[in-house]
């Protein structure tokens, strides 16, 4: 059976000991109960996927398309859904659960999230630039960015320049995170390292793909 992914909250970073009394820093995540809410289909929908849902809401925190939705297939009010891609869907049911035990200790997975937003930043600190020299007539211009382009020749700012603007906010994807350990009865998965997102954000857990691929 093709394997999708799990819907969970990062409740943030704490540290563990071996049995060396080497540190170890690891990720809560939080997996509560995920259910198959609906299947997608090439014939009907024109692609393959199973669309996960978690962290039951209130009907007043939903929109009324998707309670319909809801209403319609017959399931529980889900704030949180989350689409997988495969290449079969006949493994899977309406209604299937999943929940922590569906990863296992020592497995990679790959974990994407939001990033934490930082407002708006210089290029020293968004692109770490090493600025400009504090001598020979740089006088207010230290942390400047320098040359953006030139005048007739192209006569504008080529794309993805490297400038001060917006930074973090941004959806990432870290790969072949190891599993530390996996507590079923509390529903908490730990991974060794850190993931992107901030405190009680969601995050999408999946199996490890390039891992996967080179193995």
């Amino acid at each position: 059976m093709e394997r999708i992914g799990l819907i969970a909250r990062k409740l943030g970073m704490t540290q563990l000991f071996d049995a060396s009394g080497t540190q170890i820093p690891v990720t809560v995540l939080k997996i509560d109960p995920c259910s198959v809410v609906a299947l997608r289909t090439k014939e009907k929908d024109g692609y393959s996927a199973v669309q996960v849902g978690s962290c039951e809401g209130k009907e007043k925190h939903i929109n009324k398309p998707q309670l319909k939705s809801f209403e319609k297939l017959g399931a529980k009010n889900y704030r949180i859904l989350k689409e997988f891609r495969v290449d079969d869907v006949s493994s899977y049911k309406f209604g299937d659960t999943f929940d922590s035990s569906y990863f296992a200790a020592g497995q990679l997975v790959d974990v994407t999230g939001r990033s934490v937003g930082k407002g708006f930043a210089g290029a020293i600190k968004r692109h770490g630039f090493g600025g400009l020299r504090a001598t020979h007539g740089v006088s207010i211009t230290h942390r400047c960015h320098g040359s953006t382009g030139n005048r007739t020749l192209p006569g504008k700012v080529f794309k993805n320049k490297r400038m001060a603007g917006h930074m973090g906010d941004k959806r990432v994807t870290t790969l072949n995170l190891k599993v530390h350990s996996v507590d079923v009865e509390k529903g908490v998965l730990l991974i060794r390292g850190c993931v992107p997102g901030a405190e009680n954000g969601i995050v999408f857990v999946r199996d490890a793909i390039k891992k996967a691929k080179r193995n």
